[in-house]
């Protein structure tokens, strides 16, 4: 008999049952999993919209990812200019085995298969994709693929990758709609996480216009609010190099006026035309212009090299004074646009502090020579005629003097106040030397505003002393001259002194101009290079003066500088 046959009457009904009871557990399982994973699905949506530091909300939510739909390996790509990803986080690679795989994957392949088509794609072997290109060496073995795309406003902001469902199994449509879900509510996190970024950055970038237009208006030295500006914008936008390069009044051309950073030297005090630079490229836009790889953008056609080993770069003008550029160094990912926004405002509060600062410049110059003008009325009116009247008084009281030393001595005082009457119409005639020249443009004040460019190099202030009449006494081509030593023997200090203390002195006395440098740095090198002293020693002979270079008082470089002033004028 079979076994149906020897069965009891009541034992086909109890089979029946009990396969009833199984195929209930079985679907009761089912649906208890589904709503662990609802509720799993609601906590890593909620875990990811907490966040607003936007790395860390890419790194929730590709973390999460994996998590959800039970995946070895996921990745989240953020798509950047030319359909290219522009970051790339992954999840379940040890570093080191990363750091073997060598460079992160910029859009190539099936990856990028999910770029040039933002919609769901899953796989079962993802080798037999027409758009997979394979893997590089040492990369783990990868099956199943399961990509989504991550859309913020519209607008496809990157893609989450999954690969290799744990156990063998193959990502199915649960797995799809868990991951879609998750990637909507990314989308969210992400431009909350923007927008808090973007008001972020506009609060610290209004706290920096803040700082520098202040310091600007309480008559800080513009170079050192210059420099305050490039750092903090450095700081800001994570900038490895700095410059502002301002316009040269009369020419075509900009002046590196400041440059902090990587390869700075290849800027600072640089003159560079404006056609086949960056920042002349700025000021022919008008506006900011930005480079993935700044040392081989076409546009850039001058001394290409000076950018050597940087890459993404941003220049933007600051009115028409100038123009300020920050670049990153080669291989860091570029500019984006939350970045970059707040700069034209940011420069152009700085062309404006600029302005204001110049204004209130030329309005104590303005008054500054009205000071002048009094003063050289009150020496000619009251100094000069009661010295004219005591001299006379004096030669009409030596015909009374019979002791011949007497009379000596009030020769020698005669003299004496014909000299310093001499002086005095000198001293005037400086004074009054604005009704001649444009403000600022003698010696005094260009040996000043040479001391103050040099700070940023030196990276302290030197001492100034100057005596005599340099703006009357000393010519054009003589003050010239003697501008450009200052300069060569202040950038020799910055260069190779390594000193902490400078002092610069430009003296006229004895119808001669001297100009020393001395600082306490590594004194005067042997079979060191010397070009620039040869510069020196040259403009020194075409006046038919003399160089000297020697040891300082506190064994540090004492130069100095000195050329006749006779039959120059």
């Amino acid at each position: 008999m079979s076994g149906d046959a020897r069965r009891g009457p009541g034992q086909l009904p109890q089979l029946r049952l009990d396969q009833l009871l199984e195929e209930l557990q079985t679907r009761v399982d089912a649906v208890r999993g589904t709503r662990d994973r609802l509720h799993t699905l609601l906590e890593a949506v909620l875990s990811v919209g907490r966040q607003l530091d936007l790395p860390q909300v890419l790194r929730r939510v590709v973390e999460t990812a994996v998590v959800l739909v039970d995946a070895e390996y996921g990745a989240l790509g953020v798509v950047g200019q030319g359909d290219k990803l522009s970051q790339f986080l992954p999840v379940g690679i040890a570093d080191d085995l990363r750091a073997e795989i060598g460079d992160l994957p910029t859009g190539h392949g099936l990856l990028g298969e999910l770029i040039r088509h933002p919609e769901p794609l899953r796989l079962a072997e993802l080798s037999e994709h027409p758009a997979s290109s394979g893997f590089p060496p040492h990369h783990p073995p990868m099956r199943s693929f399961l990509g989504v795309p991550i859309r913020v406003r519209g607008e496809v902001f990157g893609n989450l990758y999954m690969t290799e469902k744990r156990g063998g199994a193959q990502f199915d449509d649960e797995d799809e709609s868990v991951l879609a879900t998750l990637a909507v509510a990314a989308g969210v996190a992400i431009e909350n996480a923007r927008l808090y970024e973007e008001a972020r950055l506009r609060e610290v970038w209004l706290e920096a216009s803040a700082e520098f237009t202040a310091g600007l208006l309480s008559g800080m030295p513009e170079a050192r609010v210059l420099e305050t500006m490039v750092d903090r914008a450095r700081q800001i936008t994570s900038a490895d190099l700095g410059v502002v390069d301002l316009v040269v009044e009369g020419s075509a051309g900009l002046r590196g006026a400041l440059a902090l950073g990587l390869g700075a030297e290849a800027h600072r005090g640089r003159l560079v035309p404006v056609e086949g630079t960056l920042a002349g490229s700025a000021l022919q836009a008008a506006g900011l212009v930005a480079t993935p790889d700044v040392s081989t953008d076409p546009r850039i056609t001058y001394e290409p090299t000076r950018w050597a080993g940087l890459g993404p770069a941003v220049a933007v003008p600051m009115g028409a004074r100038g123009v300020l550029v920050l670049a990153r160094q080669a291989g860091r990912s570029v500019f984006n646009e939350t970045e970059t926004a707040p700069l034209p405002g940011f420069a152009g509060q700085a062309a404006l502090a600029l302005e204001l600062a110049e204004r209130r410049r030329v309005a104590e110059q303005v008054t500054l020579l009205e000071d002048r003008d009094r003063i050289a009325r009150d020496l000619h009116d009251l100094a000069i005629q009661r010295l004219f009247a005591t001299g006379m008084t004096l030669q009409s009281a030596q015909r009374f003097v019979e002791h011949p030393q007497a009379e000596e001595r009030l020769h020698r005082a005669v003299d004496d106040l014909d000299e310093t009457i001499k002086i005095i119409r000198s001293t005037i005639f400086g004074l009054r030397a604005h009704e001649l020249h444009a403000p600022g443009s003698g010696l005094r004040a260009r040996a000043a505003r040479s001391v103050e460019e040099a700070v940023p190099a030196l990276g302290f202030t030197p001492a100034l002393r100057m005596e005599g009449l340099l703006d009357t006494d000393v010519p054009r081509a003589v003050a010239d001259e003697a501008l450009a030593v200052l300069s060569e023997a202040l950038s020799n200090v910055a260069r190779h002194a390594q000193a902490t203390r400078t002092e610069v002195a430009l003296v006229v006395r004895k119808e001669h101009l001297t100009v020393t440098v001395s600082d306490n740095g590594v004194g005067c090198v042997a079979d060191g290079r010397r070009s620039g002293l040869r510069n020196l020693e040259e403009r020194a002979a075409r006046l038919a003066g003399d160089l000297s270079v020697g040891r300082g008082p506190e064994e540090g470089t004492h130069l100095e500088w000195t050329v006749p002033l006779r039959g120059l004028k």
